[in-house]
C-alpha cells in the first residue's frame, strides 16, 4: 500500500495508537529512525484480535521505515505475565510453549508479510543464564521499593490480594532484560507495548539507563474498548476471536467484524485496517447517510479478513454473506462454499421432493421454529424461503442443486441449510 502522507506521530494519533509514552512530546518520534521491538505472548496456541491491534501498531512503524524486532516470548511465557491477573497462572510445559511460539511466528509472518522484520525468541538468551549471573547483572539494578509499587504487584500484595510468587515477581525483570539484550545486540532504543505492559516496559528503560547510562523509550497503545458495551473488544458469544482458522473459522471471523457496533466501527477501521485517512473518511461519510446498509462494517469485515486469511477467503466470505442476506443468488455458491456453510449453519437432511411435513420437520430440526405449529404459522405468513424463493402452498417443492444443498431462510436473517439425499 502507498506510504501515508502523515508523519509517524500524526498517523499514530489519528489511528488512536498513542497511550502512555516516555516522550515529552510524541512528535519526537519523527526526529529519527528508530529500531523498535515488540514482544508477543505465547501462552496460547493462537494470537487473538487483541494481539492483532498490537500488530497493526507495529505496522505503522514499519510503513514509516523504522526497523522492527518482533520478539516471541518463549521464555517469559513459561512464567506468565502476572499483570491483570488476580492469581497465578497455571504454568505450561516447555513443549507446549515451543509449539505456541511456532504458531505465533507463522501468524506474525502472515500479518507482516509485506515488511522486513527480525524475529527473535527470548529463550535464546535466557536458557543458559545461571542464577548468579541473573542476580548480579540484572537484579542488582532494581529497587524493591519501586517494584512493589507497581499497580499489579501492589494489588496482589494488598489486604484482599492473593499474594504473588517470586516467579511472577521476576517477570518484569526478565522483560527488562529482554530490552537490555536487544539494545546491546541490535541497537533497539524503543519498545512498543500494550497499556497493561507499561510497568514492564519501564523496567527495560530503567535497566538500560542504570546498566548502560543510555536513554531508551517506550510507547504503548490503549486497550481497544467496545464502545457499545464498555468492555474489552475482541470477544464473541463463543469467547475470544482467534486468528487461527481452526479456532475461529473464517466465516465466524468475518461475521464478528460484520457485527461491529455502530459507535465504534470508525475506530476499528483505523486500528485494524491499513486504509488511508481519505478512504476511512469516505466510508464513514457514506455510512452516516445510510447506517442500515452497514457499509462501514462490510468494509471492516472484508479488509480484516483479507489481512488475516487472504483476499480469496475474504471474497468468499463476502459472497456467502451476500447470499445469506439476499443480495446474491444462492445458486452462485459452489459446492465447497456450501460444504463450508454446512459447518457453520444448522443442517437438516431432506429428500429431493420436499413436502410440507418435511419442511416443518426441517424448520424445527434447525431451530428456525420451536414447533411444527409455529413452523406452519411462519409458512402461512410467507416468511419461509428456499434459495431466496418464498414458499407457497402450490409450490412443487422440488429442488435440485448440483451441490446437493439449499439455503433455508426464515424472515430476513435466520438461516439454515438443507442437504438433499437422492
Amino acid at each position: 500500500m502507498p506510504k501515508s502522507e502523515m508523519t509517524l506521530s500524526e498517523e499514530l494519533e489519528w489511528r488512536g495508537f498513542v497511550n502512555q509514552s516516555t516522550f515529552e512530546n510524541i512528535k519526537d518520534l519523527d526526529k529519527k529512525k528508530w529500531t523498535f521491538y515488540h514482544g508477543f505472548d505465547a501462552s496460547a496456541d493462537s494470537q487473538t484480535v487483541g494481539n492483532l491491534a498490537a500488530m497493526m501498531f507495529d505496522k505503522v512503524f514499519m510503513r514509516h521505515g523504522h526497523k522492527a524486532i518482533i520478539l516471541a516470548g518463549g521464555a517469559t511465557s513459561l512464567i506468565g505475565d502476572p499483570g491483570g491477573k488476580d492469581s497465578e497462572r497455571i504454568l505450561q510445559t516447555e513443549n507446549i510453549i515451543e509449539h505456541n511460539v511456532e504458531k505465533a511466528e507463522y501468524q506474525l509472518h502472515k500479518i507482516f508479510k509485506d515488511h522486513t522484520f527480525r524475529l527473535v525468541n527470548n529463550i535464546e538468551w535466557t536458557r543458559d543464564m545461571n542464577v548468579i549471573e541473573f542476580l548480579r547483572d540484572i537484579g542488582k539494578h532494581y529497587s524493591m521499593t519501586s517494584l512493589i509499587q507497581r499497580d499489579y504487584i501492589a494489588k496482589r500484595l494488598g489486604e484482599n490480594g492473593n499474594g504473588i510468587t517470586y516467579t511472577e515477581f521476576s517477570y518484569t525483570l526478565l522483560q527488562g532484560m529482554d530490552f537490555l539484550h536487544l539494545f546491546d545486540k541490535y541497537g533497539v532504543d524503543l519498545q512498543l507495548g500494550g497499556s497493561d505492559q507499561w510497568g514492564n516496559c519501564l523496567s527495560g528503560v530503567d535497566l538500560i539507563r542504570r546498566a548502560r547510562a543510555k536513554e531508551a523509550h517506550v510507547i504503548t497503545l490503549p486497550l481497544v474498548i467496545n464502545k457499545a458495551t464498555g468492555k474489552k473488544f475482541g470477544k464473541s458469544e463463543d469467547g475470544a476471536v482467534w486468528l487461527d482458522p481452526d479456532k475461529t473459522s473464517p466465516y465466524k471471523f468475518y461475521q464478528f467484524w460484520l457485527n461491529a457496533d455502530d459507535e465504534g466501527v470508525g475506530s476499528y477501521l483505523k486500528i485494524f485496517t491499513e486504509l488511508e485517512r481519505s478512504e476511512v473518511d469516505q466510508t464513514m461519510n457514506e455510512f452516516s447517510l445510510n447506517r442500515s446498509a452497514r457499509l462501514a462494517q462490510k468494509t471492516l469485515a472484508f479488509e480484516v479478513t483479507k489481512l488475516v486469511h487472504g483476499r480469496q477467503q475474504a471474497e468468499r466470505q463476502r459472497k456467502i454473506v451476500n447470499v445469506l442476506f439476499g443480495s446474491e443468488d444462492a445458486l452462485d455458491l459452489d459446492e465447497s462454499e456450501m460444504e463450508m456453510l454446512a459447518h457453520e449453519l444448522p443442517v437438516a437432511l431432506v429428500g429431493r421432493r420436499l413436502q410440507l411435513e418435511d419442511l416443518f420437520n426441517a424448520l424445527v430440526e434447525t431451530k428456525l421454529a420451536s414447533s411444527k405449529s409455529e413452523a406452519r404459522r411462519f409458512f402461512d405468513s410467507g416468511a419461509i424461503y428456499i434459495n431466496d424463493n418464498r414458499l407457497e402452498l402450490n409450490s412443487g417443492f422440488l429442488y435440485d442443486s448440483f451441490s446437493g444443498y439449499a439455503i433455508l431462510r426464515r424472515g430476513k436473517n435466520n438461516n439454515a441449510l438443507l442437504k438433499f439425499y437422492k
